[in-house]
């Protein structure tokens, strides 16, 4: 499994973006698979494909979910609790709601390899430490 966040998802369905539509597809196939994500983070990604293609490329995220090539993880109440401690921690990066599902997912299914787009995950630690391994 391999944790996705939004930026690389919406790449990956807009081709307007060719330089990061290119670099996200060809990250895809060497990636762990499935891809696991979080609502907050696909929600972004969903809003951005909206803004930009509309249901169109909203589809095309779907349709990711449709073949398992994406699925979610559910955060379960320790992971919601952690949310908030984050964001305060992390105040002036800042984190917002999508990037801290991301990192409370990757400290409880043990994760460290995180594909993103965003400069952000180069700062965040795992359990205050460990930092991710970035692909994208």
């Amino acid at each position: 499994m391999t944790l996705c966040d939004a930026g690389p998802l919406f790449a990956l369905v807009d081709p307007r973006q060719a330089v990061l539509h290119q670099r996200c597809k060809a990250a895809l196939s060497h990636l762990r698979s499935p891809l696991v994500t979080t609502w907050p983070s696909f929600t972004e990604a969903m809003y951005l494909a909206h803004r930009s293609g509309g249901w169109p490329m909203q589809n095309l995220l779907w349709q990711y979910v449709r073949e398992a090539v994406l699925v979610f993880h559910e955060l379960g109440p320790e992971e919601t609790t952690r949310l908030s401690v984050l964001m305060e921690q992390y105040q002036d990066t800042p984190m917002d709601l999508a990037d801290a599902s991301l990192v409370a997912t990757a400290e409880g299914l043990g994760l460290a390899e995180i594909f993103t787009l965003d400069h952000h995950f180069q700062v965040y630690r795992l359990h205050g430490s460990r930092p991710f391994v970035i692909v994208g």
